[in-house]
């Protein structure tokens, strides 16, 4: 092999959608054709009400998330129930969950797929058409619940993308 073919080689396994790098977004929730805009780590809680399943057994289910979303350390808005994002340009998006794909573990909350249903104000998230949620670390409701209307907070971390 010369040292042009070992380049293009490289350089090809590097680039290709079969490359590990590209596997990293599950199918589930790739958005091929949008281009990420913005991305901000969160630091919150997800927040569980204890409620019976159509078997009549107490579960935990989702009730909302609250976090903070933060970009280079420093707080740059909010994220709560609806869902909505809310940055401090005034900009805020609504999204409706499309997709989800498995946490790295058991104990780590879904990277989801959501559509903008909605936006409000100019800034940062106006135009967005996509978000995604990823590299998500904790926030899985674990144990049983002992009585309907019991709340559980759970710690949880993850990476909003916003696309357009």
């Amino acid at each position: 092999m010369t040292p042009r073919s070992l380049f293009v080689a490289l350089l090809a396994g590097f680039l290709l959608p079969g490359d590990p790098l590209f596997a990293q977004m599950p199918p589930a929730i790739a958005v091929p054709h949008e281009r990420a805009i913005a991305t901000f780590h969160a630091e919150g809680a997800q927040i569980y009400e204890c409620k019976l399943d159509p078997g009549s057994k107490l579960v935990w289910q989702s009730r909302e998330p609250i976090a903070t979303l933060i970009l280079d350390g420093k707080t740059v808005g909010l994220h709560y129930a609806g869902p909505y994002w809310q940055h401090i340009d005034g900009s805020t998006v609504r999204g409706k969950m499309l997709a989800a794909a498995p946490g790295a573990t058991f104990n780590d909350v879904p990277w989801l797929k959501f559509e903008v249903t909605e936006q409000i104000g100019n800034g940062i998230l106006s135009r967005m058409k996509t978000i995604q949620r990823i590299n998500t670390k904790g926030g899985a409701a674990q144990g049983s619940c002992e009585a309907v209307g019991a709340f559980r907070s759970v710690p949880y971390s993850a990476d909003y993308v916003f696309l357009r």
